[in-house]
């Protein structure tokens, strides 16, 4: 058993064995999971959760790489969530994030985990709200998230990001891809990486176009800034970040800021209690209950949508 009040005062120290212990009680769904949670609950939210998503072979981990750069030249605290795929095999991942973002691992203002997605659609690990409320305790400014990079299923970063930055890069098909994927309305800021290819001011008028379809902004309301980088010369990355203070600065001044975090945590409390539900359910298989409502249905006395409706209020009331 570990001593959480004594792990979480020493990630408020920034000492980064703590904060990874914190995080993989969290990754294992341990016991002391809720008494983690508890003791974190009056130290988080404050921190700034930027997620960074886009297709494969975009440069996200780059380009992640350059904005810890960027935040550390002013003094920021930086987290890094990289979650790689998972092997559907073994359950293990390639963590090739953090070999990417060797530059900053000796530097004690950074804090690189990698999680691996453990079969979770979405392009995030099940863990990762948790993960990011470790970071934000553990004093991070700033907590990057990057994504999986799966396609289209990249959207439930929304969910969990204050800024939500979306990747493409020219010669990829993205602008095709985008609007496949229903990225075109998750995004608060777009970057066209690697810029210094051909295509790139095409893609970045193709993507401005793509945005201005359908448009209903009413006056005042955010519009989705391009952004053109070369992630792997840090090219573009200052102008990346100032359209990252204007996206917070603007959700800050209106109030959305608040309203996100409102949602992603009414969110967590839902996951959670579903999460419950279906552990309560998965522990009836074979249960006689089930079975005496299976044997009705089949006999025709009772339809399944009434037999679930028993079942639930049956759970509910254990």
């Amino acid at each position: 058993m570990q001593d959480v009040p004594t792990l979480v005062a020493q990630a408020r120290e920034g000492r980064p064995r703590a904060v990874a212990r914190l995080i993989s009680l969290v990754e294992g769904a341990s016991g002391q999971l809720r008494e983690v949670m508890a003791a974190l609950a009056p130290l988080a939210g404050n921190a700034y959760v930027v997620g960074l998503t886009g297709s494969p072979g975009v440069g996200k981990s780059t380009s992640t790489s350059a904005l810890v750069t960027a935040y550390r030249r002013q003094g920021r605290r930086v987290g890094v969530l990289a979650v790689d795929p998972s092997s559907p095999f073994s359950g293990g991942a390639l963590l090739g994030d953090r070999v990417r973002m060797s530059d900053h691992v000796s530097d004690p203002g950074v804090y690189i985990r990698s999680m691996a997605t453990r079969g979770h659609l979405g392009g995030l690990a099940w863990a990762a709200p948790q993960a990011i409320r470790v970071l934000d305790a553990a004093g991070c400014d700033v907590i990057l998230v990057e994504t999986v990079g799966v396609g289209q299923s990249e959207v439930e970063i929304a969910a969990q990001a204050d800024t939500s930055v979306v990747l493409l890069a020219p010669g990829m098909g993205d602008g095709i891809q985008a609007a496949k994927a229903g990225i075109l309305e998750i995004g608060d800021v777009y970057v066209v990486n690697k810029a210094d290819r051909d295509g790139a001011d095409s893609t970045a008028r193709e993507l401005n176009h793509m945005l201005g379809l359908g448009e209903s902004r009413s006056p005042g309301d955010w519009r989705p800034p391009i952004v053109k980088t070369v992630a792997s010369r840090e090219e573009g990355i200052d102008e990346l970040v100032e359209a990252l203070e204007k996206h917070r600065a603007w959700m800050d001044e209106r109030g959305v800021l608040t309203e996100r975090r409102r949602a992603r945590a009414a969110h967590e409390v839902e996951t959670i209690a579903v999460t419950a539900l279906r552990e309560r359910i998965g522990d009836l298989h074979g249960d006689r209950r089930v079975s005496a409502l299976a044997e009705r249905i089949v006999a025709g006395e009772l339809d399944p949508y009434r037999a679930a409706d028993e079942l639930v209020a049956g759970l509910t009331e254990m």
